[in-house]
């Protein structure tokens, strides 16, 4: 027989079904939009969704399969624009791929939510006939059977009562735990559709990286043909000027006017340990190391090395913050004709005595004063200011010996730079990127 304390029990079980059932409602009022859709209509459209992201997944693969050519060509004006041309390609369809994931993932949360329906119905009918049989059993338990019995004019009518009595109880114990059972079925149906919706919220970021990515393109296939007048010679005349730009500017960064030389505080630099920055691209080639490059030893930067590293990557790739901070300053010194520096700059303080600088951006998608965390997408890869091919140059700076002001205000040399503003500091305050990476 139940006794009363199952009785209790299952009703508390009840009282858990329905604190269930409060809290799947507001998911399935964000995913029925279209209740007639049937589930095999849903289905359908998710695998036509499947075959077209296949499909799009080779596009994208022959575009980087042909980038990857491309890449290994002269240096033309005609090479530059296929490359960029094939980029555009790829991240149309990149972002083609992207929109139909976002509504796969839609549909499958549709799906989802009509399972929940389906067990939530369920649910609520089980629990309605636990309810009216739980009524029936202690209405039967208010009156003992030895007093059924003497009161009833038929014995043979009351035994039987018994036994369907009896029925009812092994059958009331079944339902509760086809309850139990259809519980966990909605709790993990629930936690799928939460799975998903944080799937969503990811393709949508990265929809918004991938948009970002091909309007950098964009701007660069447009300011490269607006510099060169689509003349191969003019091309490479820029070239030219920006190789032997690039070491005179280094040089005469290097030659500091005195009174920003000052030593460094040797308490004031954070102790080189890996990982304390997180590499601000997703995919790593280095192509210039810190210090004494291949590049310094052949006669740049006066003899003074490199302050950062170069990391390889095309056109538009997007680029995040190495740590959380706040954007100390933007800058580009293209704005000033004949100025090879960084092109398009920020500069990120940190609040552990570092700065980063990220430069030769094709677009810059933070202002000054904004605080950043640390992957949060700040610009895109360029090859603004003194670089010859697509990269990210990033350094480390010590943030007490670092100021922000012109180039003529720093030097002791006039040059095209002057009036552009950058980041300063003495030799001593740039510190090896590597030291502090994974």
């Amino acid at each position: 027989m139940i006794s009363r304390a199952n009785v209790v029990a299952a009703l508390l079980s009840l009282a858990v079904f329905s604190a269930l059932s409060l809290q799947v409602t507001p998911v399935l009022a964000q995913s029925t939009d279209d209740a007639s859709q049937t589930a095999s209509e849903l289905q359908r459209q998710i695998d036509e969704q499947s075959a077209q992201i296949t499909q799009l997944d080779k596009e994208i693969a022959q575009y980087q399969k042909e980038l990857d050519a491309v890449g290994t060509k002269k240096k033309t004006l005609q090479n530059d624009l296929n490359e960029l041309n094939l980029l555009l390609k790829k991240s149309a369809a990149s972002i083609s791929a992207t929109q139909k994931k976002i509504t796969s993932t839609q549909l499958q949360i549709k799906q989802l939510a009509k399972g929940m329906a389906v067990k939530q119905d369920s649910i609520d009918t089980d629990v309605a006939g636990l309810a009216e049989s739980f009524r029936k059993v202690n209405e039967a338990d208010a009156t003992s059977l030895a007093v059924r019995i003497l009161a009833s004019e038929d014995l043979a009518a009351t035994w039987r009562e018994m036994d369907s009595y009896q029925t009812l109880q092994s059958a009331i114990t079944d339902q509760i735990a086809k309850l139990a059972a259809e519980k966990q079925s909605l709790a993990e149906i629930k936690k799928r559709t939460e799975e998903k919706r944080a799937e969503l919220v990811a393709q949508q970021n990265t929809l918004v990286a991938q948009q970002g990515s091909l309007n950098a393109q964009k701007k660069a296939q447009n300011e490269l043909l607006a510099q060169t007048k689509s003349q191969e010679s003019t091309y490479q005349a820029l070239l030219a000027q920006k190789v032997a730009g690039k070491a005179a500017f280094e040089a005469a960064l290097n030659d500091l006017k005195a009174q920003y030389l000052q030593a460094v505080d040797p308490s004031q630099i954070l102790a080189a340990k890996k990982g304390v920055l997180r590499w601000p691209l997703d995919k790593i080639r280095i192509t210039q190391t810190f210090g004494q490059s291949s590049f310094a030893l052949s006669g740049a930067y006066n003899g003074k090395g490199h302050n950062g590293i170069d990391l390889g990557a095309p056109i538009g790739t997007p680029v995040k913050a190495a740590l959380t901070g706040t954007v100390w300053a933007t800058g580009n010194t293209d704005l000033y004709k004949g100025c090879y520096s960084a092109g398009k700059w920020i500069m990120i303080k940190h609040s552990n005595g570092l700065s980063t600088l990220y430069g030769h951006l094709s677009q810059i998608s933070v202002v000054q004063g904004q605080s950043v965390s640390g992957g949060q997408i700040i610009g895109n890869v360029g090859a603004t200011g003194y670089a010859t091919g697509p990269h990210l140059h990033l350094s480390v700076y010590v943030t007490s010996v670092t100021k922000i002001m012109t180039f003529g205000e720093a030097t002791n040399r006039t040059s095209a730079c002057s009036r552009a503003t950058i980041p300063i500091t003495p030799p001593a305050g740039f510190l090896n990127p590597i030291a502090y990476l994974p």
